[in-house]
Order: C-alpha cells, then structure tokens, then sequence
C-alpha cells in the first residue's frame, strides 16, 4: 500500500515550504547543515528548520543529533526529497582553541519525488464559471519535483476562490497526495464540489448616519439578486469611505445570515466631523516659499453637500478661492461644482489680477475617463511690461478629458496620464475677444527589473485668436521652471517683444525624457532631458535643458531636487537648482 501523507503531517512541512525563498537564517553557532550539490532551496529550508541550537555540550549535541536529523529529513521532505542520506559529527574545539562544540550535518540529497498524475477538478455550477476553474496554480505539474508548499497553495487557492465568488456550500469530496518513496512518485487528487452559488440581497443602512437614503443608495454598485462576489463588498466599503463623509464604515455580508441562498448586506456608518482645516508650509524654486490653507465643510446637509475655501500665498502669486459641491449619481465620480476666485500674479514682466465664477460638471465615462464640462466667466486685469494696464472679459465654455492608470497614487512605478482641455469665447457671448484655446498633456511612466525606471512628458497647447494683443496673460503661453523645461526661470521662456519683454506666446510644446536608477530604499538618482519652449510659430527653436537629481520617496511623494544646465544662453539658459515635490504622474 503506497504511504498516504496525510494534512496534518503536511501542515508541518508546508510551514518550512513556505519560507524556503527568504534569505538563508543565520545559522546557530553550534549546528550547521552542508547540502552536498547544488540546491540553495533545500539548504535554506534545513537551517529554517533547525533554527538556533546553543550553550549545549559536546554530549548534549550528540544526543540532540537524531532530533537535527529527523528535522532535516522532514524539512526536505517538504521539497520533495523523501532518500536522503545524512551524516553528522561533533567538532570539538582541539588545543589551545577556544569555543563551544559544534554538531555538522552532511546531506546528501538523493532523487526527488515527481507527481505522476494531478487530477484537478470542480464538479457543481462552477464547473461552468469561468472565473472559478480559469488560471489555477499550474503546480506542481506531472513530472515536477513535488512541493508540499505547491499542493497546499493549490487547494487553498480552490477554497478562497469559492469563498470569493460566493459558493459558500463548496467542500472536496476527494482530497489526496498520495507519496511512494521508493518508486519516487506521486500522485495528486483534488476533486471540489461546489454547491449553489449564493446571491446577494438588499442593502440597508443602519439608522443614525444623518443622510438621505437616496443619496446613500447611490453609492450601490449591484443590484439584489445579482451572484456574490467578494469584490462588489470590498469596493461598496471603499466607495463610502472615500466620499469623505464618514469615519467609520461596517459592511456585513456574512453568508451565514442568508436564506434561500440569498445575502442581506447591512451597513453600518459612523460620520465625520463635518469641519476640518488644514494648512501647509511648501517650497519650490519656481515660486520660492508657499503657505497653503483650505476650511472645508465635507456635509452641510442629508443631500452630501459639500462646501470649502482654499488659498495659496507666495511671493509671485497669491490667490482666494471658495466652491460648492452637489454629488450627482453615482456620487464617487459625477458631480457639480459651483467656483469663484480671486488671483494676483507678478511674474517676470506680467502683472495680473484676474477674477473668475464658473461651474464644472464632472462625469466619468464607462471607459474610465473623466469628463469635466465647464462654464466659467473670467474679468482679467493686466499689464506686460511698461505697456498700459488692460482688462479683458471672457464667457468660456470648455471641455475636458483625463484619464489616470497607475498601480500606487503617491509613488507609482508604472501608468500614464492623458489629459485633453478646450475652451472658448466669442465676442458675440459676453467676451472681450474670441479665443479657442487647447492643452494637452500626456505622461508615461515605466519601471524595469524594480530599479530602472524611465518618465516621459509631451504637452502642447495652442491658442487661436482673431486678436492676440488682447488674449489675457492666463490664456497665453509660458514655458520654463520645475515642471516644464529645468534649467530656465520659471515662464522665463516666451516670445518677446522689441522691448524684450516676454509677452507669451501662440503655442506651447514641452517634451522631458528621465530615466531614474533606485539605489537604496526610498532613494533614487535621475538623469534627464527637457526640450521645449512657448512660441508664436510651430518652427521656431526650442530650448533644451540637461542634468542629474535626486529622489527621496517620502510618506507624501516624492521629493525631487534637480541641478540642469540651460544648454540655450539665447534664452537664458544656465545652471539652475529646481526643487519640487509630488506623484510622478
């Protein structure tokens, strides 16, 4: 009769199995194993196994070697190995050598155990669901050396598969590794059977949360009687803890309270404080020191509403802004925001004051972008160089398009941004000149073998008008800085004038290359390229700007300190410290 190895001798060796990949344990001072062969995987298995032995004597360790011997034989059983031939000695110290005995364990291997058949199957409706039987652990496969650690992560894959999409009833009626030493094979049956899957039903709030229960059912994604999925739970818990509205959220959707089959979800909510304020300290080399502050009020009332102000001072810019929020369905996407501000701006030769009221209405796409349709009025008044101050008046209506694919939101190491803006005005809607305006930026980042990470950014703009002497500053293009071509003055780059006074231009086009090398943890080097420059005509010349930096990943982004050379003197180029702070993309 072939030796069954049954699940509780197994659970042993699968605790050894499993750690076989983290760095080798120190060893003991006083036992060590010598796996003769190649075979890193069972000599860090064995020193796992063993552990620390020490403060024992010469005879103490010899008869503590049958136990160091059965413990290595168990911990390379669990990789398969079931003949190995093992030899021990006591090293004791000779002379005038100082030191405790040691107990030496020689291995020698012998031939694996290979799995001769796997029979691998889901009998019940999910024998039919191609989310249960698809990709499942393709190991230990016929003719692998068998792996104890392989076996268990199949069946347990096969259960947690079942508790996730919902089969809830789910049990293997056959459940057997079976192991023959000395023919060195093995044979695998795993049959599970699945039972009915469970539905889900409906969903109620617990009471006490303050809010409309029309508002809050628009936060379910499913609808009652739709198949349980472990996702749509976890992504409704999301959902509400990222509306900003509570600081505590309890969703239950235990199988064990379902009848017929079907799962009531019950919901319980803790609000927020409805006020909080925050305020911040930054630098840049674009803008020097900044202090930034926002009040906002997350719920005025059942409805979500909610309501803020924000400004931001520095030396260059100082501005004013309040808004107010109505979520729309569903409300983790689609909202309407109602806006005014208030901005000052001196930089380079351009003074400006500009005051705005406006709207957005934000909508994500079933693609997964976002589109944001806008209304916003603009009264700018400005002044470019000694020239006399101007003021401008503009109804522009516009429209945009994002989308954000990254695998983290702070320190992301692969994704993409694309983000597409146009506006407009025309003289005949309340307009002091008519404008179509564009912007389009797209970012791209991509990490290889998990130190070599390369960034690209293209961004282009373009502004067509039937007057450009009255195209305000804000509509106007300026290149240069921390976030557009390092190793020029931020917006120092722009068309000038017979006065040289930089006016802005028609058109903007940056392009950035980076490639980044991290060398420790949370620390980088980068190398980089920008070329760009905002021009009144597609062939005029670019600027190019050249040099080295360094990233810290800190618990906020990454902090970024950049040294480039401005490789143009004709605009200004030289050596220049840029300092910035933010996600990638």
């Amino acid at each position: 009769m072939l030796p069954h190895i049954g699940y509780f001798f197994n659970r042993r060796l699968l605790i050894v199995c499993s750690i076989w990949a983290l760095p080798a344990l120190a060893l003991a001072q006083q036992v060590a194993v010598k796996v003769e062969g190649d075979y890193p995987q069972l000599q860090d298995n064995a020193e796992a196994f063993i552990g620390e032995v020490e403060d024992r004597s010469a005879n103490s360790l010899r008869r503590y070697a049958g136990t160091a011997e059965s413990q290595v034989e168990d911990a390379l059983r669990a990789l398969g190995y079931y003949s190995p031939v093992i030899q021990w000695e006591i090293i004791e110290p000779s002379g005038e050598k100082e030191g405790p005995a040691r107990l030496v364990l020689t291995v020698q291997p012998g031939e694996p155990v290979r799995v001769r058949s796997r029979k691998v199957e889901i009998e019940g409706p999910a024998s039919e669901d191609p989310d249960f039987g698809s990709s499942l652990p393709p190991t230990p496969a016929e003719g692998d050396v068998l792996n104890h650690g392989q076996y268990s992560s199949l069946r347990q894959t096969i259960r947690n598969r079942a508790s996730r999409l919902g089969y809830f009833d789910g049990e293997f009626t056959s459940r057997k590794l079976e192991v023959d030493p000395e023919k060195r094979v093995a044979d695998i049956t795993l049959i599970y059977r699945s039972g009915e899957r469970y539905r889900l039903g409906e969903v109620s709030f617990t009471e006490g949360h303050g809010f409309e229960e029309e508002l809050l059912e628009k936060f379910v994604r499913f609808e009652p009687g739709e198949t349980f999925h472990a996702d749509k739970i976890a992504r409704l818990n999301t959902d509400l803890s990222n509306s900003g509205y509570f600081s505590g959220v309890d969703v239950d959707a235990s199988p064990g309270s379902a009848e017929d089959g079907v799962i009531p979800v019950s919901v319980g909510l803790t609000t927020r404080p409805p006020r909080s304020v925050a305020a911040g300290v930054g630098f840049s080399t674009d803008v020097g020191p900044r202090l930034r502050g926002n009040w906002r009020e997350h719920w005025i009332n059942p409805m979500g509403h909610s309501r803020g102000v924000e400004t931001e001072l520095s030396a260059p810019r100082q501005n004013l802004s309040t808004w107010y929020e109505l979520p729309l369905d569903p409300p983790m996407t689609d909202s309407i925001r109602l806006s005014a501000g208030y901005q000052r701006e001196e930089i380079e030769d351009v003074e400006s004051e500009l005051l705005t009221f406006g709207q957005q209405w934000k909508h994500q796409l079933d693609n997964g972008w976002q589109q944001v349709a806008s209304l916003r009025w603009e009264g700018e008044r400005f002044r470019i160089g000694a020239d006399e101050t101007e003021q401008s008046a503009l109804l522009l209506p516009g429209l945009g398009y994002s989308k954000l694919q990254a695998d983290s939101p702070l320190d992301p190491s692969r994704g993409y941004r694309i983000q597409f803006d146009v506006t407009g005005s025309h003289r005949a809607a309340l307009s002091s000149v008519d404008i179509a305006h564009l912007n389009f930026l797209v970012k791209g980042l991509y990490t290889l073998a998990g130190n070599h990470r390369f960034l690209t950014r293209f961004q282009f703009g373009g502004v067509a008008t039937n007057r450009f002497s009255d195209v305000p500053p804000s509509l106007r293009f300026f290149a240069g800085g921390d976030q557009s071509v390092r190793g020029y003055g931020y917006e120092t780059l722009s068309p000038r004038d017979d006065k040289d006074v930089a006016v802005g231009g028609r058109f903007l086009m940056i392009g950035s290359a980076e490639y980044q090398y991290q060398f420790a943890d949370n620390w980088r080097v980068a190398a980089f390229v920008d070329e760009g420059n905002a021009i009144d005509d597609l062939a005029d010349p670019l600027a190019t700007g050249a040099g080295l930096g360094i990233r810290w990943i800190s618990p906020v982004g990454p902090l970024r300190l950049d040294i480039a050379k401005g490789l143009d003197p004709e605009f200004g180029g030289e050596w220049r410290v840029h300092f910035s702070m933010g996600p990638e993309l």
